[in-house]
């Protein structure tokens, strides 16, 4: 497949991340790491939570872009673009659509919470497998442990914990709602599953097909 096909298949598993997010969010029974970050802070200083995410992955982009010295204008560009439509996507479907949702039954919280790590599981994993588009957390991680010698998972993880710290904080001093619940612990099992299980069955996609 050509690159410009491969670009427009990782930004519709990007913006495909994006609605899985949203629905995690709608479910209300706490979200992933990243996004528990990225929803007190949106809370915090009164902006929608897809404009916060956009804006700490700018943030993280903006570092990556230190790291290479500035070197991959072209790669830039499209994580900028990226992270933009991300969160857009966000936006869209948390205050557009799901906003006027109301789910009352707990099971039926989970039960939407699962679907949305699992969509958005599936479009992180299509990302890195497609190997086109790259996440700027991701991207700085892979940086940082190219030129020191830390593992790129105590990296990730570390950021995990970082933002889990972070939303705590967050919440009990401005008294802003708990999201870093029981949706955070099911995400940890639930999203690398997902993310794992897409890898596979896209490497046997592409060792039965020989190649994009």
């Amino acid at each position: 497949m050509k690159k410009t096909g491969l670009l427009f298949l990782s930004l519709l598993f990007y913006t495909l991340t994006g609605f899985g997010i949203s629905l995690t969010i709608a479910a209300n029974v706490g979200v992933s790491s990243f996004n528990a970050l990225n929803l007190s802070l949106a809370g915090l200083f009164a902006v929608k939570v897809g404009t916060m995410t956009t804006i700490v992955n700018l943030c993280f982009l903006m570092l990556y872009i230190y790291l290479t010295k500035a070197k991959k204008p072209l790669a830039y560009l499209i994580q900028a673009i990226a992270v933009l439509s991300l969160g857009f996507v966000i936006n869209f479907f948390t205050y557009q659509v799901f906003d006027a949702i109301q789910i009352t039954h707990y099971a039926s919280k989970l039960g939407l919470f699962m679907l949305g790590s699992i969509v958005a599981g599936l479009g992180t994993g299509m990302v890195l497998n497609l190997k086109t588009l790259a996440f700027p957390i991701e991207s700085v991680c892979v940086e940082i442990s190219n030129n020191h010698p830390i593992p790129f998972v105590k990296l990730r993880y570390g950021i995990d914990i970082f933002s889990v710290t972070i939303s705590i904080i967050i919440s009990v001093a401005s008294s802003l709602p708990f999201v870093v619940r029981e949706g955070t612990i099911i995400s940890l099992v639930l999203l690398t599953f997902t993310i794992s299980l897409t890898k596979k069955v896209f490497e046997a996609f592409i060792v039965k097909n020989n190649g994009l």
